[in-house]
């Protein structure tokens, strides 16, 4: 199934993941939509894209209504966008936790409550691995993820015949991790490397692979796909 000519959004495309998603559907010849809290970084993934920037706060439902309201109807919708906030269970503020569920849980059931498809539409949204290999202080991101999986196919099902499925990155270097020391980053990353069977971390082409595959591939719907270089089995 070609993109060629279809309209594609992704939601969280002005970086990392969303970004690498953006250029390869731009690439098929998809018309592509990228959408972020407003600000230079979304501006400045607009151009470098060459495609159409709408802000949208996914913690708000109006923001979303709006976005999809500019957009009308479309082919294919990727939600990546992620406002992640982990900490000790017992310390951690539940603030923070809550906001993790706005911004990750929340965000893509907006977005899937609020765009609307054309027929052979489909819905890709991005989860974790740390739903199924939790990590230390790190609760809320798993449940987040869970609770996204568990979404992904009950949708497959309500939505249908939009097609629903969910990707579940390992660890990946995006620019999410840019705000550590370089000699720390370098360190942590070639530790987590050194354990996996690929022998590396993931890129966010790896995962964008497999969101444009969901898009293309028209008997995939329910699915959750683990990208982790075989982390969950390492």
């Amino acid at each position: 199934m070609s993109l060629q000519g279809k309209k594609v959004v992704i939601v969280g495309g002005s970086s990392g993941i969303g970004y690498a998603t953006a250029a390869m559907a731009k690439a098929q010849g998809a018309e592509v939509v990228i959408a972020s809290r407003a600000g230079a970084r979304l501006d400045a993934a607009a151009k470098a894209l060459g495609v159409r920037a709408i802000p949208a706060d996914v913690t708000g439902d109006e923001a979303v209504e709006n976005l999809f309201r500019q957009t009308g109807a479309v082919d294919h919708v990727a939600v990546t966008a992620a406002q992640l906030k982990a900490g000790p269970f017992k310390t951690q503020p539940i603030a923070e936790a809550k906001a993790t569920m706005e911004g990750k849980f929340w965000g893509s059931w907006r977005v899937a409550r609020f765009a609307e498809f054309r027929p052979g539409g489909s819905l890709t949204i991005v989860s974790g691995f740390l739903s199924i290999r939790p990590r230390p202080n790190s609760a809320i991101v798993g449940a987040a993820n869970g609770a996204l999986e568990a979404l992904a196919r009950s949708l497959a099902i309500d939505l249908a015949p939009v097609r629903v499925n969910a990707v579940s990155p390992g660890i990946i270097d995006t620019p999410i991790r840019a705000a550590m020391p370089e000699d720390a980053r370098k360190a942590m990353l070639d530790k987590i490397a050194a354990g996996l069977p690929v022998g590396r971390v993931g890129l966010a082409d790896d995962i964008a692979l497999q969101i444009l595959a969901f898009m293309q591939n028209g008997f995939a719907t329910g699915s959750i796909v683990y990208i982790d270089g075989g982390g969950t089995i390492a």
